[in-house]
């Protein structure tokens, strides 16, 4: 199942999250991010996604990685896109999936529940320094 999630941060260098409001995964913190509708292209994807759980419009920039996540008998194929909003003063606002939304920094992101490898995955990928 083709996904895409979204890499978002701000001047301050926070990372963008939404927290899940539905299966997989509820009630853990994640990047905005979802199901590639047919014909739609990832980017297209990206922009559509932040829009719907954040309510913030985004640039979207190259691809920072992808992951496989098995989920039961489908397996989500989620590449992530570095974004940056085009409003950097638009507060986000949950919306969509996501039952809430924060910005983080890399230390406040060790403390919330995240969904699995999240952090080291961004760590691998260069989005969050190393511990």
């Amino acid at each position: 199942m083709p996904c895409v999630g979204a890499v978002v941060r701000d001047d301050a260098g926070r990372l963008l999250l939404i927290r899940r409001g539905h299966e997989p995964s509820r009630g853990l913190w994640s990047l905005p991010g979802g199901r590639v509708e047919p014909g739609e292209t990832l980017e297209a994807a990206v922009v559509r996604e932040v829009r719907e759980e954040t309510g913030l419009e985004v640039r979207v920039g190259a691809p920072v990685g992808s992951v496989l996540i098995p989920a039961g008998a489908v397996v989500y194929d989620v590449t992530d896109f570095a974004c940056t909003p085009r409003d950097p003063t638009a507060p986000p606002v949950a919306g969509d999936d996501a039952d809430d939304v924060a910005w983080v920094d890399a230390s406040t992101l060790g403390g919330l529940a995240c969904t699995p490898r999240l952090a080291e995955t961004l760590c691998e990928w260069g989005v969050l320094p190393l511990p």
